[in-house]
């Protein structure tokens, strides 16, 4: 019983960010937000990484697929209000990424991507991820966050080092080669501590 009541992050969740001045907050998906979503899907910077611009309807039945599957999480990511981000949270035990190193059983991993093409290269990434990996580190026993940006993703892949991940190998996945990455608790909070002193 203790480790499923640990387990429980609930959302929406909210933090005021003192250096962009905005309320950043992360909400469940819901089918309403398909549109929106597929929109995401379509954009250029999008499709070579995450591979989903498929019809609406397809789409629509990916969504409720993920939402049905209890493992993750699918969230907006709202800057002051605006929905400008998708992220999928999710536990490593259950998760394919699991069979490529030695999990603990409270090891979190996230994808993400920026949707709209006008909050691309502006800095709103970085509030955005240190803010999840602060929600994810709530969870007491949790060590490690890991992610698995596509190799060829070079920008995302500098976006996680940044915020305290580091690469260690490289993982042929089912749809993709990715590198897998970790961000262990004291880099997370190192990162946290510069972001909120203004040193990041």
């Amino acid at each position: 019983m203790k480790f499923r009541q640990t387990m429980v992050q609930t959302y929406p969740f909210e933090h005021y960010d003192p250096i962009r001045n905005f309320t950043i907050t992360f909400r469940e998906v819901t089918m309403k937000d398909v549109s929106l979503l597929h929109s995401w899907m379509h954009e250029k910077h999008v499709i070579p990484y995450w591979q989903l611009n498929l019809p609406l309807r397809e789409y629509q039945k990916h969504v409720e697929k993920f939402l049905a599957d209890n493992h993750h999480v699918l969230l907006i990511g709202e800057t002051g209000g605006t929905p400008i981000s998708y992220w999928e949270s999710y536990w490593v035990k259950g998760d394919v990424i699991g069979n490529y190193y030695a999990f603990n059983r409270f090891d979190q991993g996230i994808h993400l991507l920026i949707g709209p093409p006008s909050y691309l290269g502006k800095g709103y990434i970085y509030p955005l991820l240190l803010t999840i990996l602060f929600h994810k580190f709530k969870v007491s026993e949790t060590t490690k966050v890991v992610a698995e940006p596509d190799v060829r993703n070079e920008k995302m892949i500098h976006v996680f080092r940044k915020c305290g991940f580091i690469p260690v190998k490289k993982v042929n996945l089912p749809d993709k080669t990715g590198l897998l990455m970790f961000c262990e608790r004291s880099a997370f909070e190192r990162r946290w501590t510069d972001w909120q002193q203004n040193k990041f």
